[in-house]
């Protein structure tokens, strides 16, 4: 299909959505009007659907066809006429997820809409529910006939949402559901951060440069450190965040992913397969925490009041919806080790948090000091460890960290930056996270989404650190709202001799 935008360059023009029809399990909800609403509409703008396609929106709520194009409209007010035109093509069908005549509305909608649209019997189904209904929601997929396309149709595929499970236990037992339903080719599990251009850019900079990936192992690297920080606290989602947590919400999805990206070898072939495979690979690496030592090599954490970018900030205890005595952690910092040729000895530092001093997502790897200094100490003062840090938000680039003479007439040096903004460095508008990856999930490129086994290997990795956990009845470490999370976390670090970087 030809794309009417003279503008985009030939990649883009291939890279424009076949007839379908997106089925949003969910659609009144927050994730629908924040993420995947305005999503589509900036692809609309750019004219990467097409006219034979549209949206069915399923939820419990009583909303008509017409209430449902209004949110559908609000949710991208300035899209402009694409937007428009697409949306009075929008269906809405209430009901609940396992009942039969919520499906046979459904069919009806679908069937109304590859007469009229021409989505040609295409189904991309999107679980944007609470995660304790994925498996209901699949399983009525599958009892309705909604787990291949219709006749004439090429091709069914459902997309859903992280958290995947809550241990190792449940993801299985999910996987178990999903798979009596759905082939793993149809499965596109989504994490957002693999949308990031920069989380992309890790391909990018290791593959397509040789100046980095020589110095890529544990000959050169000292350590590495992955921050995924928040200024923010659970805001209104209180209850939810006590039944998950730091561990569960953040690092067993986003930071595994960017943990495997970091550390994988180049793939044989640069597709989806290719990619994955080495992905699998790294994160089998890693070596799995032994009960015993999950004390000493993890530190969970809950922030108390304080103050958050001039702001005062409550406790997470007085949160809405939040436990009192909870014992949730807002904080996780924890020391990984790699068990592979390339990475043994290299630690791994990983520290996540809300109400941290700002928001800042980064992977920084630091490099070994020099074996000598010929200079004397008083001239190397202001001289730092090399370092290369990948923003991944806010301000995605990259920062490049060396030793340079400072001018003047004494001899002294220090450490400067050297840095790549992708705002400064290219015109292109960077495409949104959920824009990319559900062109992704149209077109049919898994590369960007978490295979069944790379689940599995995260939660391998997890599953002790929240097994260690439940059974540890001391008190947890306290830090204060706008901090960069308890001493614990610090010292964490400070017996091998290193210090967290100041993002």
């Amino acid at each position: 299909m030809t794309n009417p935008n003279p503008l985009l360059d030939e990649a883009d023009r291939e890279r424009v959505a076949p007839p379908c029809v997106l089925v949003v399990f969910g659609a009144s909800g927050d994730l629908a009007a924040r993420k995947l609403l305005p999503a589509l509409a900036r692809l609309a703008s750019r004219h990467a659907l097409p006219s034979s396609f549209s949206v069915v929106g399923v939820a419990r709520s009583e909303l008509s066809d017409d209430e449902f194009r209004d949110r559908a409209r609000k949710a991208a007010p300035d899209a402009g006429p694409a937007w428009e035109e697409l949306c009075g093509s929008f269906r809405f069908v209430a009901g609940e997820y396992d009942h039969p005549d919520t499906f046979a509305r459904l069919h009806e909608a679908l069937d109304t809409l590859d007469r009229e649209r021409g989505t040609g019997a295409n189904r991309v189904h999107y679980l944007a529910t609470p995660p304790s209904t994925f498996g209901e929601v699949v399983e009525a997929l599958g009892a309705n006939d909604l787990n291949r396309p219709a006749t004439g149709g090429q091709f069914a595929r459902v997309v859903i949402e992280k958290p995947y499970g809550r241990d190792l236990d449940s993801a299985r037992e999910l996987d178990r559901r999903v798979h009596a339903v759905f082939d793993e080719s149809q499965i596109y599990r989504i994490d957002h951060y693999l949308g990031k251009e920069t989380v992309q850019n890790l391909l990018a900079l290791r593959f397509a440069n040789a100046i980095f990936e020589p110095i890529w192992n544990r000959r050169y690297v000292d350590h590495v450190q992955i921050t995924v920080a928040e200024a923010l606290g659970v805001e209104h989602r209180g209850s939810f965040y006590e039944q998950a947590g730091a561990l569960r919400d953040i690092v067993q999805n986003h930071v595994m992913q960017v943990l495997s990206l970091t550390l994988m070898e180049p793939p044989a072939t640069m597709d989806a397969q290719g990619i994955r495979d080495e992905k699998v690979k790294a994160l089998r690496a890693v070596e799995i925490l032994d009960p015993l030592d999950v004390g000493t090599e993890t530190v969970r954490a809950q922030y108390d009041a304080g103050w958050v970018e001039g702001e005062p900030a409550a406790g997470y205890r007085s949160e809405d919806g939040v436990d009192p005595e909870s014992r949730t952690e807002t904080f996780v910092a924890l020391r990984l080790d790699v068990d592979n040729w390339r990475w043994a000895g290299v630690p791994v530092y990983i520290r996540t948090g809300k109400r941290l001093p700002k928001r800042v997502t980064e992977v920084a790897m630091q490099f070994n000091a020099v074996p000598h200094l010929p200079f004397l100490a008083r001239q190397a003062r202001g001289l730092g460890p090399n370092a290369l840090v990948l923003r991944i938000q806010p301000d995605e680039g990259i920062t490049l960290r060396f030793g340079a003479k400072v001018p003047g007439q004494s001899f002294a040096v220090r450490t400067v930056s050297m840095d790549f903004l992708y705002g400064a460095a290219f015109a292109e508008e960077t495409a949104e996270a959920y824009e990319r990856l559900l062109l992704d999930a149209f077109i049919g490129d898994p590369t960007l989404f978490i295979r069944s086994d790379e689940v599995d290997q995260a939660w391998r990795i997890c599953d002790p650190i929240l097994g260690a956990w439940q059974q540890d009845e001391s008190p947890l470490a306290r830090y204060a709202a706008g901090t960069w999370g308890p001493k614990d976390a610090d010292r964490l670090l400070e017996r091998d001799g290193r210090h967290w970087r100041n993002p």
